[in-house]
């Protein structure tokens, strides 16, 4: 017997209660205060203006907000590009080694986030280990620099959220059917045309939660490129963070927030879209024996 609907209305009410008090709310709060004008203290004065959005067409922000949007693409595509072998490659594991395996991928969110930022830090430094050790093999000159530009923050951003793409992708490889693999390399296809039609397809579901877990907390990163960065490899994280704080400019941080906001909505867009379309190509499909074809 199906229940009433408003019982199923009824348990949503804690869940939507969270979402609108400690998401809908301050996101509201943020894109109101960025149209308020700035006082002598820092806060916002009274009155509306559009003077802050208007500053942020400085040449400093389109730089900073590319140079974010660049960063965390090629970390997710990185993440994503090293993760999809790996998950498949646990998925085929038997049930020892995959939870071994397994354990050693979140080993290292037993240690404090900030602790391993740092202990990058240490390894890139001038005189660190990775620096001598590069030069003594030639892969880099005595006066090359590890840190502090945008080649160690996207390495550590991979470092950091590499995890977060696999455990996802994992999930959805765990569930997937390995024996239409052997039915495609049966009707001919090779290995990779096997791998690329038929098992990415078929993970498409994690591929998309995957995308979304590294590039949207990519966006917002801000300890890394404080920590490994410089001042040419700030991000709109840092800058907000700046405006907050040192510059005590509340309404400049929530304009900045806000476009990060805005930047943010639009690959949860994109991904709604798609996960919709797949839906609607799912319930159109007739339920008819399915035809394999290489």
């Amino acid at each position: 017997m199906r229940k009433p609907r408003w019982s199923e209305a009824l348990l949503s009410i804690p869940s939507f209660g969270w979402l609108v008090v400690f998401f809908a709310i301050p996101t509201v709060l943020v894109v109101a205060l960025s149209f308020k004008p700035t006082d002598l203290t820092g806060s916002a004065g009274s009155g509306w203006t559009f003077d802050t959005w208007r500053s942020l067409a400085n040449p400093v922000y389109p730089l900073i907000v590319w140079r974010t949007i660049w960063l965390s693409a090629s970390c997710t595509v990185v993440c994503l590009l090293l993760s999809v072998p790996v998950a498949y490659w646990i998925a085929r594991l038997d049930g020892k080694w995959r939870q071994r395996v397994l354990l050693l991928i979140i080993l290292p969110f037993w240690t404090n986030f900030l602790i391993r930022i740092f202990a990058w830090r240490t390894l890139l430094h001038p005189d660190g280990y990775l620096k001598s050790i590069c030069v003594a093999l030639g892969w880099a000159e005595p006066n090359d620099q590890l840190l502090y530009n945008n080649g160690a923050i996207l390495l550590v951003l991979v470092y950091t959220y590499l995890p977060f793409a696999i455990l996802p992708l994992y999930a959805a490889a765990e569930k997937f059917d390995f024996s239409l693999l052997d039915a495609a390399r049966d009707l001919g296809a090779t290995k990779l045309r096997a791998f690329r039609s038929i098992f990415l397809p078929g993970i498409r579901t994690g591929l998309l939660t995957a995308f979304l877990i590294v590039f949207i907390p990519a966006l917002g990163s801000y300890a890394i490129p404080s920590i490994v960065g410089g001042p040419s490899s700030e991000m709109i994280g840092n800058k907000i963070a700046q405006r907050a704080t040192t510059d005590r400019n509340l309404p400049h941080a929530a304009a900045l927030g806000t476009l990060l906001t805005i930047t943010i909505f639009v690959p949860l867009g994109i991904v709604a879209l798609l996960r919709r379309r797949d839906r609607l190509a799912a319930a159109a499909r007739p339920s008819l024996p399915g035809t394999l074809i290489p």
